[in-house]
C-alpha cells in the first residue's frame, strides 16, 4: 500500500524507492479479504464514505464541469475500495498499488460487480508511483489514504505526489496522528484489544503529526486547503475537529 520516490527537483540517477517490502508483504495477504465489510478492512469500508465525499466537497465544481471527468489517482489502492467510490463519484480513476495480491482482488471484485452505468472509467495498474512520475502522467487530484504511514520517506513522498499532480491540481491525504490517543486506541486498542485489525498493522512511531504533514506538504511546494479530523461516533464516522487520531487533508499544488 506503500510507494515513493525522492523529490523530482532533487532525484538521483537511481532513484531510491520508498515502497516497504514488508508493508507490501503484509497488505498482499490481506487482499482477498479486502472486500469483506466484516473483515481486516471494516475500518476502512466504514470511513470510506466519509473520505471520499469529504475531497469531492473540496474541489472546485469547475473541474466536473468539462466535457470529459476530471482524473484522479489514487496511489497504494490496495483492493479499489476508495478507487470505486471515486469512479462512481465521477472521476476517471487510475487505481496504482505495488501489491499484485491487491491489484489483482480489486481486478477481480470490479468484474464480480460492475460498477454503476453512471460511473467514470476505471483502471487498475501493479506498479510504483516512481514510474508514473518517469512516465510524466500528472493528473487534476492525487488521493492518498492512509497511505503515508507506511512508507519508508513520507517527505520524498510528498514530493511525488505534488509531482504527479498538475499545476493547479489537488493531494488529498489521509492518515493518523502520532499522539498518545492515537496509540491509546489506534494501536494497542485495535489491534491487541478489539482486534480491528490484523495485530502489526500500523507502526505508531511512523505516524505524523498535522504540523509535520503541513510542513512536508509546504517543502513539496503543496498549499494545505483545509485539514479535519476523522472520528468515529456510532454508529458512524464523522468529520470533526479533533485530530488526534485519524484525519484528513487536502493541498494545491501551487
Amino acid at each position: 500500500m506503500s510507494v515513493s520516490s525522492p523529490s523530482p527537483s532533487s532525484m538521483p540517477d537511481e532513484p531510491v524507492s520508498s515502497v516497504v517490502n514488508d508493508e507490501i508483504s503484509q497488505f498482499g495477504n490481506l487482499a482477498r479479504n479486502w472486500w469483506d465489510p466484516k473483515g481486516p478492512m471494516a475500518p476502512l469500508h466504514a470511513m470510506n464514505p466519509l473520505r471520499t465525499s469529504w475531497i469531492v466537497r473540496h474541489l472546485p465544481t469547475s473541474l466536473f464541469q468539462k466535457d470529459t471527468p476530471p482524473t484522479l489517482l489514487d496511489i497504494g489502492c490496495g483492493a479499489g475500495l476508495a478507487s470505486e467510490r471515486f469512479a462512481t463519484l465521477g472521476f476517471s480513476t487510475l487505481g496504482v498499488d505495488a501489491s499484485e495480491n491487491g491489484i489483482q482482488a480489486a481486478k477481480a471484485h470490479m468484474t464480480r460487480h460492475p460498477l454503476p452505468l453512471h460511473a467514470a472509467p476505471l483502471g487498475y495498474l501493479c506498479g510504483t508511483a516512481e514510474a508514473l512520475l518517469e512516465e510524466g502522467r500528472q493528473f487534476d487530484v492525487v488521493s492518498a489514504l492512509e497511505v503515508i504511514e507506511h512508507v519508508r520517506d513520507p517527505q520524498t513522498f510528498m514530493s511525488l505526489l505534488a509531482g504527479l499532480a498538475k499545476p493547479g491540481g489537488h493531494v488529498a491525504v489521509s492518515t493518523m496522528d502520532r499522539s498518545l490517543r492515537s496509540f491509546l486506541m489506534a494501536k494497542l486498542g485495535a489491534e491487541y484489544v478489539l482486534r480491528l485489525l490484523p495485530v502489526g498493522t500500523h507502526d505508531w512511531k511512523k505516524f505524523i503529526r498535522p504540523t509535520e504533514l503541513d510542513s512536508m506538504a509546504r517543502q513539496a511546494g503543496l498549499r494545505l486547503l483545509d485539514l479535519k479530523g476523522l472520528s468515529y461516533r456510532p454508529p458512524r464516522w464523522q468529520e470533526s475537529h479533533d485530530t488526534s487520531i485519524n484525519y484528513i487533508a487536502i493541498f494545491q499544488k501551487d
